[in-house]
């Protein structure tokens, strides 16, 4: 994973009819949802990346420069638990492919397979992302909702009737996670072959372009095939209520 700034995807929604009320304070302007939800994937490659070239540069030994980078997302994992005093299955399945990963490339000394155990992130997440897609249950939904409704409580309530009607609205929320699970599973493979076939120290800054390009593309795609209908239909049924 690598740090990028996510900028919102450029949609034209039609124009909502808001009812004659007072006027509300201007809310206070907050991350987009998307990047607050993609933060810790990307923290994840870009704090350890320049970790790596900066024990490098003060003559770190490469196995020793990865173990040491690769503890990093280990640490925020451990930092987020005790600060939160709560254990996730997912937070404790990251914790241990890091510590394993790490504690097997030191006994081997072998950087490749260190490089190779990041993809596992991306396809822990990827995966995870599919199965709730086809279960049902999307996990994206707590970023894309937002993303659609733009804080409106009109189009919030609009969303809610869709979601409970419309088998077309379902699907474009379905399409959503099956783009970034997709996207997510396909990093992790080009990066298991970049591991095993492109010079270490290369790879290592690699990694961080592959992440940030599965990103723009996935932001694209999913803006085409989701977000922008969505968006549409969730402004018509807002003005026909």
């Amino acid at each position: 994973m690598s740090v990028a700034t996510i900028t919102e995807t450029s949609t034209t929604v039609a124009p909502e009819v808001r009812p004659a009320v007072a006027p509300e304070a201007r809310p206070t302007r907050a991350p987009h949802p998307m990047l607050q939800s993609l933060a810790p994937l990307l923290l994840d490659a870009g704090v350890p990346m320049a970790a790596y070239y900066a024990l490098k540069a003060a003559g770190t030994g490469t196995v020793a420069a990865l173990a040491i980078s690769s503890a990093i997302p280990a640490v925020r994992v451990v930092w987020g638990i005790v600060k939160n005093r709560r254990l996730n299955g997912f937070a404790a399945l990251i914790l241990c492919v890091n510590v394993v990963s790490i504690a097997l490339s030191t006994v081997t000394g072998d950087p490749r397979l260190m490089l190779a155990k990041d993809s596992a992130v991306s396809s822990v997440v990827g995966f995870g992302i599919l199965f709730s897609a086809f279960a049902g249950r999307p996990v994206m939904r707590t970023a894309l909702k937002p993303a659609v409704v733009k804080a409106s409580a009109a189009r919030a309530a609009a969303w809610d009737r869709l979601l409970e009607t419309s088998a077309r609205f379902r699907r474009f929320e379905r399409n959503f996670s099956l783009v970034w699970g997709t996207a997510l599973v396909a990093e992790c493979a080009v990066r298991i072959v970049g591991a095993y076939t492109v010079p270490v120290d290369t790879m290592v800054a690699l990694g961080g372009g592959i992440m940030i390009a599965t990103i723009v593309l996935a932001i694209m795609l999913s803006g085409g095939l989701a977000v922008v209908p969505m968006q549409y239909m969730v402004g018509e049924e807002a003005e026909r209520v």
